[in-house]
């Protein structure tokens, strides 16, 4: 019996170069597409996929938020986590939500197809080049919530007076969150703080 696949992409150029890799195999079918996350859990509950496809950035709802919402409503989906990021922060956030696999955009559609295959066969999937991404950073740095806020505005060239203004907390509570996130990520000043959280996927620069 066919995989059944529901493919989730913002980018109509990507679900076509997807569903084209995956409709020349004989047990793979691809039954719907979605734009966006909100659109994804709308046509995962009306098709009930095998697999889902779920890239993680897009508009109206992510694709972690839509991974959630898919396995609340149905615990038993499977669903491979898809982006160009391959940061462990990434991995880490997909995974946590519930993903049961994590693909990089770039990987060759034969990666990809036996990717799909592992997952409807109730395997997880974690390719050789993201599991190396993972062991590449250990341990795991957590940084909390507003940790996160204070270094993504760091990383838009905000000092900790302004920072202050926006998050409305006082300067001290700021510089506090600073050191605190200097110290769980191993690095002298905000430069290489910023550095290693694009690299690691802790923030983007498009967030």
């Amino acid at each position: 019996m066919a995989i059944r696949v529901l493919i989730v992409d913002d980018h109509p150029i990507m679900r076509t170069g997807l569903k084209a890799a995956l409709g020349v195999e004989p047990d793979l079918v691809v039954v719907a597409e979605a734009g966006d996350g909100a659109e994804g859990v709308a046509l995962h509950a009306a098709h009930a996929p095998d697999v889902t496809l779920m890239d993680l950035r897009m508009p109206r709802m992510d694709g972690i938020a839509a991974i959630r919402a898919i396995l609340t409503a149905s615990p038993g989906a499977r669903v491979l986590a898809m982006t160009t990021y391959d940061g462990d922060a990434d991995i880490y956030r997909a995974l946590g939500a519930g993903a049961c696999g994590y693909l990089i955009k770039d990987m060759l559609d034969e990666e990809i197809v036996r990717a799909v295959r592992a997952a409807g066969g109730g395997g997880r999937v974690i390719p050789p080049a993201v599991a190396a991404r993972l062991a590449e950073f250990t341990p795991r740095v957590d940084l909390t919530p507003r940790e996160v806020e204070v270094l993504r505005l760091v990383g838009k060239g905000l000092r900790n007076k302004e920072i202050a203004r926006v998050l409305r907390r006082t300067e001290g509570t700021v510089k506090v969150h600073v050191c605190s996130i200097l110290e769980k990520l191993g690095v002298d000043d905000r430069t290489e703080a910023v550095t290693l959280a694009l690299q690691r996927g802790i923030i983007h620069l498009d967030d």
